[in-house]
């Protein structure tokens, strides 16, 4: 009797169950919205004063890139695509948001080792404000975007373009799963942060990027694996998704941002879970 009685003090006092630890690490990131922010504007501040040309570089940057996609496309391989700037540029401001977000949260925690020794605070916050602070650079991305649909590319803005914050908000949840397993799991793992630029360059052309979904289909027809991971890649809908609204004028894919938003809730549920059972070792590890 009474080593049931224990039992139950243990199970009502003990570790948190998998939706109590979702909760607990959900209200320490919103009780800490303060530093959150704090953490973003840091960080923007860093980035900003590290380079000459400072936060130019957010806008100058998928410039750059869809200027050098744009020569191994178009002149290069001699692919014709209509109006093929913005449609690259549709794909490139996507994709480095999430892939600049992911590599700032993997050294998220590891590089604030003094701080998380000397003072006790929910450390995911961190991985959480390098995600949003991922948004500020989409943000900023989007000026050039514009710039270019008003002056070289009038004839594709249309309403739907009001659309894309829906889009982001689901890559958004997405992203922020990714961040906080790799921003937990890289303390324990430094190696994380080279695999992980490696498997991020290759993602990217599994993913209708330079092309779309439909060339990319047609090239993977004899290719049962690379069909079957370009149809469970999120980043097939999150691309064809901006694309309708920025380069087509059309609704984005309703359904697939559905599906993916509710799995990418699940997977961020998943990730605190695993980040709240590393925090306790994340002292005595850095």
């Amino acid at each position: 009797m009474q080593r049931t009685q224990s039992l139950r003090t243990v199970a009502a006092g003990g570790r948190p169950r998998a939706l109590g630890t979702v909760i607990e690490g959900v209200r320490e990131v919103w009780s800490r919205r303060r530093l959150a922010a704090y953490l973003v504007q840091a960080d923007m501040a860093k980035k900003g004063s590290d380079s000459l040309l400072g936060n130019v570089w957010w806008i100058l940057d998928p410039l750059l890139q869809m200027l050098v996609y744009w020569v191994l496309v178009s002149v290069i391989f001699q692919r014709r695509i209509e109006a093929y700037p913005l449609f690259i540029f549709a794909a490139i401001l996507p994709w480095k948001w999430f892939s600049s977000s992911i590599g700032d949260a993997i050294t998220s925690v590891s590089s604030r080792e003094r701080i998380i020794k000397q003072v006790k605070f929910p450390t995911l916050v961190l991985p959480v404000a390098s995600v949003v602070s991922g948004i500020v650079n989409f943000a900023f991305g989007l000026i050039p975007l514009f710039a270019m649909m008003l002056l070289l590319y009038s004839s594709h803005i249309s309403l739907w373009l009001l659309a894309i914050p829906v889009i982001a908000a689901s890559q958004f949840v997405f992203t922020l799963a990714i961040a906080i397993v790799l921003g937990g799991v890289n303390v324990f793992y430094r190696d994380i942060g080279n695999v992980v630029g490696h498997l991020l360059r290759l993602w990217f052309y599994l993913s209708p990027a330079l092309y779309g979904a439909d060339q990319v289909a047609s090239l993977t027809d004899n290719h049962t694996v690379l069909r079957v991971l370009f149809a469970a890649n999120p980043f097939t809908t999150y691309f064809e998704s901006y694309r309708a609204v920025i380069y087509d004028g059309q609704p984005p894919a309703w359904l697939g941002l559905a599906i993916w938003t509710l799995i990418s809730f699940v997977l961020t549920g998943i990730a605190i879970i695993i980040f709240k059972r590393l925090e306790p070792s994340f002292a005595k590890v850095l």
